[in-house]
C-alpha cells in the first residue's frame, strides 16, 4: 500500500474497514455544513451508503479513492521531543470527474477534501492535496486535468482550489445528488 509523507503529514489510501474514521469525521455539523446542511451521519449511513459508494470508485492501482490524512504530532517533554500517535484529520478524494454519471471523464480527476475543524486554516488540506496530485502525476500519465466542485458559499474550499492552481470554470448542477444543487467548478490542466 502506498504511503505518502510530508514533514508533518502521513497520507495513505483509506480502506473499506475505515468506517469509524469516517464516522468520527462526519459528526461535526460545521464539517458537514456544505455537504448536507450540517447533519451528522450515523454509523449505519456510513456503512450502508457512504462506504458502498466509496467502494464503487476505489481503485488502488490508479490512486482513486479516499486518501486518509494523519497529522504527525510531537510534544516537548523534559527538553526532549516525544513522538505522539499520528492524529486522523481528514481525507482527500480522488475519482474520475462525473464518476456516478453515464459519462465519467477518466482523464479528468475530481479532487475533494473533508477535514476536521482542528486542522482548518493550517494549510493541511492544500498540502495533502498537492502531495496526492504529485504522486498521481508520477504514476498515472494519462491524467489531463484535475477538477473540483464546491458550494459557491464554501469560500474555504474555493481558496484551496485556487491555491492548487485551479481556475473558475463556471457553475453546474451537482453531478452526485438528486436535488438541484448548484456548485462551482474549478479545474486545471496538468500540462
Amino acid at each position: 500500500m502506498t504511503t505518502l509523507t510530508t514533514s508533518r503529514l502521513i497520507i495513505s489510501p483509506m480502506s473499506l474497514g475505515d468506517s469509524q474514521l469516517q464516522f468520527e469525521l462526519d459528526q461535526d455539523p460545521m464539517v458537514m455544513k456544505y455537504i448536507n446542511g450540517g447533519r451528522a451521519l450515523s454509523l449505519e449511513e456510513i456503512e450502508t451508503v457512504f462506504m458502498p459508494r466509496f467502494a464503487a470508485y476505489r481503485n488502488l492501482e490508479k490512486g482513486w479513492g479516499l486518501w486518509k490524512v494523519f497529522l504527525e504530532q510531537s510534544q516537548l517533554s523534559a527538553n526532549n521531543f516525544v513522538q505522539v500517535e499520528p492524529y486522523f484529520v481528514g481525507w482527500i478524494l480522488i475519482r474520475p470527474m462525473y464518476f456516478f454519471t453515464d459519462k465519467p471523464r477518466y482523464n479528468d480527476l475530481e479532487i475533494g477534501w473533508r477535514f476536521k475543524q482542528s486542522s482548518w486554516g493550517k494549510g493541511i488540506a492544500t498540502e495533502s492535496a498537492q502531495k496526492v496530485i504529485e504522486h498521481l502525476l508520477k504514476t498515472q500519465p494519462d491524467i489531463e486535468y484535475f477538477s473540483a466542485i464546491a458550494d459557491k458559499q464554501n469560500h474555504a474550499s474555493i481558496n484551496i482550489m485556487k491555491k492548487l492552481g485551479m481556475r473558475y470554470q463556471g457553475k453546474l448542477e451537482h453531478p452526485d445528488v438528486v436535488d438541484d444543487v448548484e456548485v462551482v467548478l474549478y479545474a486545471k490542466s496538468v500540462d
